[in-house]
């Protein structure tokens, strides 16, 4: 495409409007920048990019500029915008930074290992990309997470493979994405004010693995990603990979008797198995992390990564804060922190790794229910400790599927609520137990973000292991 003098608008200011607006101007384009936002921080951001001869409006986002030939959008702005809608009408394209990184890529560009799910994107992305790394392979974790994407496709650096988290928002504005491999993990209801419905966010997961030329990995305990495999439409020759926590069959991985196996990439798939690394390789090796393990693993020898670099990135691989992250063991109880399970999906897959367990659990439901979530756990909780404000939907499940587990609920949203929550918790934990913050909510009731109440839990848990020393 020649951008030379082309009239682009970018919707919205922040981690992709920016980096997208510089590239977009670099290349010669006329770009208008609109945000919703007028604060200090977006007027410091605007004088900026007007310094490169962006222009920008602020306060404005619901207005398409008139000449408008390309809007490129931040990910997290939703379809039903009146600018979208202004721009559909009018016949202009709607791009995502994702879709803009995939345009500009030069010849002989480095292929992209793609992972969507509604949980362990990131996790899985860092452990391909130490897999990959360990193969000897110029690579980068990129997309939603690490480097950025334009960066990566538009910098000095090369690499050979890039390892691509991408969420459903991102997905949705990607049309022509065409990856070597991808994989959904899994999916369970989120986001749905975004998107409209379940349907609408499984289709957008599912994208993923539109053109997909070598692999679509998919999750065999979830059946539904197998369905989006079924559904997309691939190049020739490329193949539906499944991973299991079970002994796999043709064309998957799984585990045997501690040990991860290929059956997918080997020479006779129907009567060999690799051995790929040992469950206790994968940091933690608690079941939705050697899920992720395997997941990655398969998108690694799609891209053909030799059994012994699997094993060596795996165990290289250290897991980001706040994703099951042993904080401590305080007079035999050992003390978890997983801020980062936002939602039901994520926190019953960590509630499933402990037994006996005193959940900590609270927050910003957006919109979830609780009874599977708690039906499913209440044979390990040992006790319950409640925060945040939307608590009230958790004490009610438990009352209906959980009535005779102990629940301390606490009023409060004040900065002292972690700690009291931690010392709650100690007094119904027995030595043996996990004492396992998992809110299944998100954190902006009461704090900043997840990152923030890891923080204050691990805090708490620190000033707790002291006063035992």
């Amino acid at each position: 495409m020649n951008w030379q003098g082309k009239r682009v608008t970018v919707a919205g200011l922040g981690v992709s409007g920016i980096p997208a607006a510089r590239v977009l101007r670099g290349l010669g384009a006329e770009v208008t920048v609109v945000n919703d936002g007028d604060d200090e921080r977006a007027r410091a951001q605007a004088a900026e990019l007007e310094k490169l001869g962006v222009t920008v409006r602020l306060g404005d986002g619901a207005t398409l500029p008139d000449g408008t030939e390309l809007v490129v959008t931040a990910p997290g702005w939703k379809p039903d915008k009146p600018l979208f809608l202004a721009a559909e009408a009018a016949g202009v394209e709607i791009w995502g930074d994702v879709e803009l990184a995939w345009r500009l890529r030069g010849p002989g560009a480095a292929p992209w290992l793609a992972v969507t799910g509604t949980n362990g994107k990131t996790t899985t992305v860092r452990m391909l990309a130490s897999i990959l790394a360990a193969a000897g392979l110029r690579t980068a974790a990129v997309g939603n997470i690490g480097v950025s994407l334009l960066d990566a496709v538009t910098g000095e650096e090369t690499y050979d493979v890039l390892a691509v988290e991408l969420s459903s928002y991102q997905l949705h504005w990607a049309p022509s994405l065409r990856a070597h491999s991808g994989a959904v993990l899994n999916l369970a209801p989120d986001h749905l004010d975004w998107h409209g419905s379940m349907a609408a966010y499984a289709a957008d997961k599912g994208r993923i693995y539109e053109g997909n030329s070598v692999a679509c990995v998919y999750n065999v305990a979830d059946p539904a990603t197998e369905d989006l495999v079924r559904a997309a439409d691939v190049e020739e020759g490329c193949r539906a990979i499944g991973f299991t926590l079970g002994t796999p069959g043709p064309s998957q991985l799984g585990v045997v008797d501690g040990i991860l196996v290929d059956r997918a990439f080997v020479e006779n798939r129907r009567e060999q198995a690799q051995e790929l690394a040992h469950v206790s390789d994968v940091n933690p090796p608690v079941p939705h992390n050697i899920a992720n393990a395997l997941a990655a693993a398969a998108l690694a020898r799609a891209y053909g990564v030799e059994p012994a670099a699997v094993r060596d990135g795996l165990r290289a691989f250290r897991p980001d804060p706040h994703r099951i992250e042993r904080v401590a063991e305080i007079a035999g109880v050992t003390y978890i922190d997983d801020s980062k399970a936002t939602n039901t999906h994520a926190a019953e897959a960590s509630l499933a790794a402990y037994d006996p367990i005193v959940w900590i659990a609270g927050g910003l439901a957006k919109g979830a229910t609780f009874d599977e979530l708690v039906g499913a756990s209440a044979k390990r909780l040992r006790g319950v400790v409640l925060i945040g404000k939307d608590r009230a939907l958790i004490r009610e499940a438990l009352a209906r599927h959980a009535p005779e587990v102990p629940v301390v609920d606490l009023d409060r949203t004040d900065t002292g609520a972690m700690s009291a929550a931690v010392r709650e918790a100690a007094r119904l934990a027995q030595p043996g137990d996990t004492v396992l913050m998992a809110p299944a909510c998100a954190s902006m009731d009461m704090f900043v973000n997840y990152n923030k109440r890891g923080e204050a839990f691990a805090d708490a848990v620190h000033a707790l292991a002291a006063e035992h020393a």
